[in-house]
């Protein structure tokens, strides 16, 4: 005897159907863990975006105290007609002397000291440079708006606590007090750090700012891509389009594949070998630093470009054979043109790769601190991720704020390297 219903179809049988219920599920469960992964990672990604800005923000906002100035042309020396007197005049006295005017001069030397205090140690050099800016300002009385020093920005912009014990903060109660008197003679202001985008780095967190590690990462890229450029487009093509097909080309397509994967240090050791060493390159320039990360992102333009020309439908190039063009034609007229968009794409990324890192930069000595502005591609530089990297390990609590920010500007710059390779894939594929 058979329990078997001969009118039942195998697929509507209990026994079909428990099996494609638990196949369901099982499909539901896989789902659920996708969307929940995708979730997670998500919102680890949200709350990093959030922590950096949530520290950051604040370093785009400087703290100014408006002080008079009193430009005597006795104080600058030589009635003011020299410049090098001009130079080399007493600036710190002319700032004591405004903030005396201000907040009346202690008696104490250490009172006297904790109002200097107040203002950035950089305020003297500022008023000088003004001074020898616009030589007018001799035998006039100004208010120069002069940063104000670290720990009292942080205080002001209520990043630091002052509610705090005086022993646990490193601003006096006297100090507070004597920000609240300038708050209240309007003398005290905060206005948008312009000096983050302008100046250079500095021992002092409050004028320290990004421009000429801006500088220095725009010259190793524009190094970078134009070490890579040529030689990676040249190479996926012969690999691509003129090497025949045997063990020696699958070899090599095995070791571009694996130098990609390689640890970003390594190529750090390598550039110090070669090009420092071996060939003396000088030491913290963007030619150095330029060449180390041209060694790092060559393998990943290679892949990119052999993809892009590999994706070039073969009809094209067949219709170009039987229309009588060469080979070197077909390659450079009809195939080069096809794929170029992918292969501006695969550099984008690549160049987008070579500004974010840090460490093979540091095996070719680019972690010194560099205050001048890079003007050639043989000066020394610290690019970005070397200053934000130099910012992080400084014992100042202003440079927290700043190394968050120089995060956000960089990550500006990755996002719009990202979108741009994105727009040129997007109207490839709508002109396809």
């Amino acid at each position: 005897m058979t329990d078997k219903n001969p009118n039942v179809s195998a697929y509507e049988g209990p026994r079909f159907l428990r099996r494609v219920r638990r196949r369901r599920r099982r499909e539901r469960l896989l789902e659920g863990a996708g969307i929940a992964a995708i979730a997670i990672a998500i919102g680890m990604l949200l709350t990093l975006f959030a922590t950096i800005v949530i520290q950051g923000h604040s370093a785009f906002v400087q703290t100014r105290i408006g002080l008079p100035i009193h430009f005597e042309p006795d104080t600058l020396g030589t009635g003011g007609s020299d410049r090098e007197a001009l130079r080399d005049a007493d600036y710190r006295d002319l700032v004591q002397q405004g903030l005396y005017e201000l907040l009346g001069r202690p008696d104490e030397r250490g009172a006297r000291e904790a109002m200097r205090a107040l203002l950035s140690r950089e305020a003297s050099f500022i008023v000088r440079d003004q001074v020898l800016a616009d030589p007018t300002r001799i035998s006039t009385q100004r208010t120069v708006w002069l940063p104000a020093a670290s720990e009292v920005d942080l205080i002001v912009k209520g990043v630091a606590p002052q509610e705090v014990p005086e022993s646990d903060r490193l601003v006096s109660d006297r100090q507070l007090a004597w920000i609240d008197e300038l708050r209240a003679a309007g003398q005290l202001k905060t206005v948008f750090n312009t000096d983050f985008f302008t100046n250079n780095d500095s021992r002092e967190p409050e004028v320290a700012g990004i421009y000429g590690a801006v500088i220095g990462s725009a010259l190793m890229l524009m190094v970078t891509l134009g070490a890579t450029l040529l030689v990676g487009i040249s190479a996926a093509i012969y690999l691509e389009e003129l090497a025949p097909r045997n063990r020696w080309t699958d070899l090599i397509d095995v070791n571009i594949r694996n130098l990609a994967a390689l640890p970003s240090i390594l190529f750090g050791l390598l550039g110090l070998a070669i090009f420092i060493r071996l060939l003396g390159v000088p030491r913290s320039t963007p030619v150095v630093g330029g060449l180390v990360l041209a060694l790092l992102v060559l393998p990943t333009i290679i892949i990119a470009a052999r993809a892009a020309i590999k994706a070039v439908p073969d009809s094209l190039r067949e219709a170009a054979l039987q229309l009588g063009a060469s080979r070197m034609q077909t390659i450079f007229l009809t195939v080069l043109p096809n794929a170029l968009p992918g292969i501006l794409t695969g550099t984008i990324i690549s160049m987008a790769e070579a500004l974010g890192e840090t460490a093979p930069l540091l095996m070719v000595g680019m972690v010194a601190f560099i205050a001048e502005t890079p003007s050639g591609f043989t000066d020394s530089a610290a690019p970005l991720p070397v200053l934000i990297y130099l910012w992080s390990t400084s014992a100042e609590r202003g440079f927290q704020e700043k190394t968050a920010a120089a995060i956000i500007v960089l990550l500006a710059f990755l996002l719009v390297m990202n979108a741009l390779a994105i727009w040129l894939r997007m109207r490839t594929q709508r002109r396809g």
